[in-house]
Parts: structure tokens; C-alpha cells; sequence
């Protein structure tokens, strides 16, 4: 077993599902570094939305992605986002940029160019790294995944809250609704869809706290690693 499988907590998950506020947690707990890969797409999402470029060209959007100049990093404990030197933490969070995601989701010349970054990351030291494709595709070798899920109502009831949060208010029935269909394209496409790895522990969140979340994983981790 490779050191990095060894040091590799894996969360994926459908939208909403808590992943990214989940991994973040874990991670300080273990003394982890913390990676959302989801971030990473939705600021390729937003390069290329900011520079015009069409989402429906695959080719475009890779070489776009290729260009990109990526910063993450750990802030006062929150996570920035620069991209090409531009702050993009909150822009990338947008319902706009949500709704395009799965567009570059789907160009495989995106993909490899993030899952080969994700992989450097990794290879640094222990990670909690989440998203779609962690188990499956980028750490298959993770000796500790989890797959995280919830209801379609609470993640929709999540995500409102926290648009609302940043003063963005939208029908929590139409989200509920952008968010079956991304599950059915994440689900669906044919590069990584998101599913659960066989050797994945299942984690419903949907009557959970996310310190009960926390707890569940930590032990699952510390158990594995």
C-alpha cells in the first residue's frame, strides 16, 4: 500500500450533501491538509464564464483550464480561491456558476488537467480530500472513503440557507429541482460519474448534525488510517 493511499480520506457525495463544510472539519480534527476539489471546478467554472469562452466547447474549456493559475489555500480558517490572481472565493459560489459547473464536468481534457493537480496535492502529505470522483477515480487506492448523502429536500433546504446567508434568496423548490438534475448529469455522464466506491462506508446525513458527521468520519479514519 503507497504512503499516499495510506494518507487519504476520501468524502464524495451529491450536492448538499455537506462535504465540503464535513471535509474541512475532519481535516483540522486529524491535522489533515484539507482539499475541495469541487472548488477547483467551479473556479475553472468561473474562468472561463469570465473570460467568454463557450461552456459547449469541451476543447476550449480544457485549454482554458490548462492556462489557469490556481491558488487554495487556508485563510483564519476559511479557504480562498485565487484564480489567476483574482480573489474568487465568494464569486465562484454564485447560482451562476452553479448552474454551468457539470459543463466542464463532462470535458475530459478538464478533468485530467484537475485530477492531476488533485493528485499532486495529495501526494504532499495526509489529505481529506472531497467531491465526486475522490474514491473512484483520484485516490481508488484510499484505504479510508466515505460517501456522504441526505435527502433531496434537506440538501435543497442546505443550499438555500446558504444563499441566504450571503444574501442571495432563491425558491428552495426550484433548487430542489437544479439539483435532481445535476445529480442525474453527475450520475449519468460518461467520464468519472459520481457513485459510491464499493469499499465506501455510507453516511446519510439527513437527521444529523455535522458534528455527529465529524465524529463518524473521524473515527472511521483514525480506524483506517
Amino acid at each position: 500500500m503507497s504512503e499516499t493511499a495510506r494518507n487519504i480520506v476520501a468524502i464524495d457525495g451529491p450536492a448538499g450533501a455537506g462535504k465540503s463544510t464535513i471535509a474541512r472539519k475532519v481535516a483540522e480534527k486529524l491535522g489533515y491538509a484539507f482539499l475541495d476539489t469541487g472548488a477547483m471546478y467551479r473556479a475553472a467554472t468561473w474562468r472561463a464564464m469570465h473570460l467568454g469562452i463557450d461552456l459547449d466547447d469541451p476543447a476550449a474549456l480544457a485549454e482554458s483550464t490548462a492556462a489557469m493559475v490556481l491558488d487554495l489555500r487556508e485563510e483564519n480558517g476559511n479557504q480562498i480561491v485565487r484564480v489567476d490572481g483574482h480573489d474568487v472565493t465568494e464569486a465562484i459560489r454564485s447560482p451562476e456558476v452553479t448552474r454551468n459547473i457539470h459543463k466542464l464536468d463532462r470535458s475530459r481534457g478538464v478533468r485530467d488537467r484537475l485530477v492531476e493537480l488533485q493528485r499532486t496535492i495529495g501526494s504532499r502529505g495526509p489529505t481529506v480530500a472531497e467531491g465526486r470522483d475522490i474514491g473512484t477515480v483520484v485516490f481508488p487506492a484510499a484505504v479510508c472513503k466515505v460517501y456522504l448523502d441526505a435527502s433531496l429536500q434537506e440538501r435543497a433546504r442546505r443550499r438555500a440557507e446558504e444563499f441566504a446567508k450571503k444574501g442571495i434568496h432563491v425558491n428552495e423548490g426550484a433548487l430542489a429541482e437544479e439539483i435532481r438534475v445535476r445529480d442525474e448529469k453527475d450520475m449519468t455522464r460518461e467520464i468519472a460519474p459520481l457513485r459510491r466506491a464499493e469499499d465506501a462506508t455510507v453516511v446519510d446525513t439527513t437527521s444529523m448534525t455535522p458534528d455527529e458527521v465529524v465524529d463518524v468520519i473521524v473515527t472511521l479514519a483514525r480506524f483506517s488510517c
